[in-house]
This record gives structure tokens, C-alpha cells and sequence, in this order.
């Protein structure tokens, strides 16, 4: 195998693939990448046995073959060397040399044949819709998954076709965050169905999508969801479980409306949030007609209060949340102003940008 490459194209097909590859591995082999040099392409290939991301480029002038490298060790090289400078990579005898300039690099290979791929599954439905739809509906909802959480299916993202729109739900039994979108009128967006996608899948998603209108593929089977652009394809295993009925937890009939300047009162909950107890996270609201007071304080009696302009009429209401959650959920929604409905001390808020019926955001109280 043989490839003469410009550092620079050879960087970002590296950077997609080496994100799916763990630091700690089970076998020797799920530390390297596999590259195919075959009939003037480039395929590079990463996977932790879970998760697949596979890019093909168009490449000239090489020598087919195929052989694995390790992974970090080829991407720390390639991004540390000069800008525009071509790369040469030979493949011979389990050795692989690098050579750039006057660098000069020897890395061990493992034989390609002892690579894992995911197989490919029948498929069972497909949608398409714009890379940056769904890098919006990831961006707005992905901060509410849960993080190693016992119930596993909290440990992904919901994306649910219904009516057709495309739904992506996350939460980690503290909030809740949603965002909806439209679906080209076709037989798979008709069908609705629920898919839970592993976090991890989630995140190097996120990063594989471009906020452009070029096309993402969705490909559906019964265990594995595939994402695929131009060039670049990302396949994961489901998580097999039962994601929580979400409609039951989106609050309904609120009767205490607040609408508030978005980014003012974003900024009021990062300061107060530096005062508040590390282990609680706890901020008071006091909502009374036209002013929202924000207080908290910590076990070393320091305290912390804001004073945030609201447009209010209402009956007043003291309610208690963690600040982080407030803020994460404020921070998502779009626009200048921000709608926040309450209905008692007890009950979750419903956060939304006003007027925005698209994406929202759930946040259950604390005690104080």
C-alpha cells in the first residue's frame, strides 16, 4: 500500500474517524484505523465496536492496499506537521513509513483482515433532510442526556418520527428538552417509530454535521442507525430499551407567564451561579408583577441576589431550581426573548424562546 497525500487532506478524514476510537480498548486492534487505498480512493475507518465512522475521499496516484494504524499517534503527527506539506505513507512487512519533508516517521501496522466492521443491516426505513436541521435538533437537545445513568436509555437521544416531523427528546430525570422539525412528505416520515442513540454517537455526530443544506441520509434497521453524507458515514448501535413517555412530563395549563429578555437573564444566572452551593447548585426565584428576584447562597454564608425586568402580571411565586439546569435550558432556545410558564412551587417550568412552538425545555423544582 502506498499514498501520496497533502497534510491537509489527509487531516480532517483522520479527525472524523479518530473520534469514535477509545483510549482504553479492550483489543489491540480497536486502538488503530483501518485505510483502504483502492481505485484512486481513500476509505478510513474507525470503530470502538459500537459505533462505525467511515470516510472516502478521492485520491490519485497511490498504490492499493489496506493495512491499520494507530490511530492518535498518525493524527498527532499529521496535525503537528508543516501546513501544505505532502505526506507520503508506505505500507510494508507490518511497518508503515511516514515521510514529509524531512520527517520521518515508523509506525507498527496490525493486519487490516483483523479489523471489526459493523455489518450491514437490512434496511428497514429512511428519511433525508438538511445536515443542518438535524445538527440544530442535536445542538438544542443533547446537553439534557444523562450520563451514566443506571436506567441506560436515559444514556442517548431520543429521535422519534411522528406526524411528520422528526422529534428529538433527551433527559436525564431532572429536565427535559425537545426540538421538532419537518420531514419531506414521503412513505418513512408516514411511519412512526422511536430510535434511542448512544451518547457518544450523539457527540461525533454533532461534530460530522455541517450547518449547510447538503443532505443527511437517516438509514433505519432493526439494531443500527446509519448517518450518511458526502463522503462521511456514521453507524451505531440502538440502545435497546424503552425511552419514558415524554408528552406526560411537558407541563400543560401553566397560568403564571413570564417573559424576559433572553440574554439578560442568561447573564443574571451565570453571575449568581458563582455563589451557589458546588454540591445543590440551588437558586431561589421570587416572581412578583414585573420583576423576577433571583437569590442563593452557600455553606460559607455567602449570597448572591438579581434583580431581572420582567413582563409579569400575576400572582406572586417562590420556587426553587438548579441553576445549571435553568441556564442550560435558557441558553438553547433561540431569539431575543424568552418565555418561561409556571404553574405552582411544586411543578416543572416550561422554558421556551417566545413565540418559538419548535423546541422546549422542561425543568422539574427543588426544595428549599
Amino acid at each position: 500500500m502506498k499514498l501520496s497525500i497533502q497534510r491537509e487532506t489527509l487531516l480532517k478524514p483522520l479527525q472524523l474517524v479518530t473520534g469514535v476510537v477509545e483510549r482504553k480498548h479492550t483489543l489491540p486492534i480497536l486502538a488503530n484505523i483501518l485505510l483502504h487505498v483502492e481505485k484512486g480512493q481513500v476509505t478510513f475507518v474507525g470503530t470502538d465496536l459500537e459505533i462505525e465512522a467511515k470516510v472516502t475521499i478521492d485520491q490519485k496516484g497511490g498504490q492499493d492496499g489496506k493495512t491499520t494504524l494507530p490511530a492518535r499517534k498518525l493524527l498527532d503527527i499529521v496535525r503537528t506537521l508543516p501546513e501544505q506539506v505532502m505526506i507520503e505513507l508506505v505500507e510494508d512487512k507490518g511497518k508503515a513509513t511516514l515521510r514529509a519533508g524531512k520527517s520521518r516517521y515508523t509506525l507498527a501496522t496490525l493486519p487490516a483482515e483483523e479489523f471489526p466492521l459493523v455489518g450491514a443491516a437490512q434496511t428497514t426505513g429512511e428519511l433525508q433532510l438538511p445536515q443542518k436541521e438535524l445538527k440544530e435538533l442535536i445542538e438544542r437537545t443533547q446537553f439534557a442526556m444523562a450520563q451514566q445513568d443506571v436506567r441506560y436509555y436515559l444514556n442517548g437521544l431520543l429521535l422519534e418520527i411522528a406526524d411528520g416531523k422528526l422529534n428529538a427528546v433527551a433527559t436525564d430525570g431532572h429536565r427535559l428538552a425537545m426540538c421538532s422539525v419537518d420531514l419531506p412528505k414521503n412513505k418513512a416520515a408516514e411511519e412512526s417509530r422511536q430510535v434511542i442513540v448512544p451518547r457518544k454517537a450523539v457527540q461525533e455526530l454533532a461534530r460530522l454535521l455541517e450547518d449547510s443544506d447538503q443532505p443527511v441520509v437517516v438509514m433505519l434497521s432493526a439494531n443500527h442507525i446509519q448517518f450518511v453524507t458526502d463522503g462521511v458515514s456514521l453507524t451505531s448501535k440502538q440502545i435497546d430499551g424503552r425511552f419514558p413517555d415524554y408528552q406526560r412530563v411537558l407541563p400543560k395549563g401553566g397560568d403564571k407567564v413570564v417573559l424576559a429578555e433572553r440574554e439578560g437573564l442568561r447573564q443574571s444566572l451565570v453571575r449568581i451561579s458563582v455563589i451557589s452551593s458546588e454540591k445543590f447548585r440551588s437558586v431561589a426565584l421570587q416572581l412578583k408583577p414585573g420583576q423576577l428576584n433571583l437569590h442563593t447562597h452557600n455553606p460559607e454564608q455567602e449570597e448572591a441576589d438579581e434583580e431581572v425586568a420582567v413582563e409579569y402580571t400575576g400572582a406572586e411565586l417562590q420556587i426553587g431550581f438548579n441553576v445549571t439546569y435553568l441556564q442550560d435550558a435558557i441558553s438553547a432556545t433561540k431569539g431575543q426573548r424568552v418565555q418561561i410558564t409556571f404553574s405552582d412551587a411544586n411543578s416543572s417550568c416550561l422554558v421556551q424562546a417566545e413565540g418559538d412552538e419548535r423546541s422546549r425545555y422542561v425543568v422539574m423544582p427543588m426544595r428549599l
